[in-house]
């Protein structure tokens, strides 16, 4: 179940609207690969020092794959794939790396994890027991 809690947020366009509030979910910790690795070597036969090393191993391939370009597909969780924010040039000609400003991982989510997403349940939390 996901936690949820109200916050206010003023538009930003018209700063005389009075404030609406909008749910906001509300982190519940931190899975760490430690955390993982322990976890997976509850449900399997491998040990938790192999299960960390293959969480790293992944870790490094994943950021290698991206780095190269390539969209890494992560089974039922979804896709990963670098995209980039630029300046805008008049013409096609103008646009070179130097025009990059930014790059950021782009994730598309897999089928089963879209329809677990439709599926959520949701716990309203009170501001007062945070």
């Amino acid at each position: 179940m996901l936690s949820i809690k109200a916050i206010p947020r003023k538009n930003p366009q018209d700063g005389t609207v009075a404030s609406k509030f909008y749910a906001h979910a509300i982190s519940q910790g931190i899975v760490d690969f430690e955390r993982l690795a322990y976890l997976v070597s509850n449900q399997c036969t491998v040990r938790v020092p192999d299960c960390l090393a293959v969480l790293r191993a992944l870790e490094f391939n994943m950021m290698d794959e991206l780095e190269q370009g390539k969209v890494v597909q992560f089974g039922d969780l979804g896709n990963f794939q670098i995209g980039v924010r630029s300046e805008g040039q008049t013409l096609e000609e103008e646009v070179s790396a130097n025009t990059v400003t930014s790059a950021h991982v782009n994730f598309r989510p897999a089928k089963r994890l879209r329809k677990m997403l439709k599926n959520l349940d949701y716990k309203l939390i009170s501001t007062s027991t945070l």
